[in-house]
């Protein structure tokens, strides 16, 4: 069977590269095409998929809307609500519940902000 097609003449450029210079092209136009997508990824959210992140942490649907609604209160949103909710829980030695409960009091809302200002690791 033969091809009616213009393959060989839009393969022309690549015949000269070797099987691994072919796959390393490859995997580098794959990260040219993907890196957007991971650069907005990182740079971005969302209530609803900071809902979703909570979810999985084992909260309630009632309890992540909370939290999800505190951290963007507070001004955090961007660093990811599981987030902010692990590093106050690591902050303070205490359980993800306990931390969702402090987050929700002023004296927790102050003290993550200074986590995130860089004044606790």
């Amino acid at each position: 069977m033969q091809r009616t097609d213009d393959f060989a003449a839009r393969r022309a450029h690549l015949t000269h590269l070797s099987e691994a210079e072919l796959e390393r092209r490859f995997w580098e136009l794959a990260q040219s095409i993907t890196q957007p997508l991971v650069d907005m990824a990182a740079k971005h959210t969302s209530p609803s998929i900071e809902r979703s992140v909570i979810l999985r942490m084992g909260f309630s649907s009632l309890e992540a809307q909370a939290i999800v609604k505190r951290v963007t209160e507070i001004g955090l949103l961007g660093k990811g609500a599981g987030h902010v909710v692990w590093r106050l829980a690591a902050a303070n030695q205490i359980e993800l519940k306990q931390a969702a409960e402090l987050l929700q009091t002023e004296a927790g809302a102050e003290q993550i902000k200074h986590v995130f200002s860089g004044g606790v690791r």
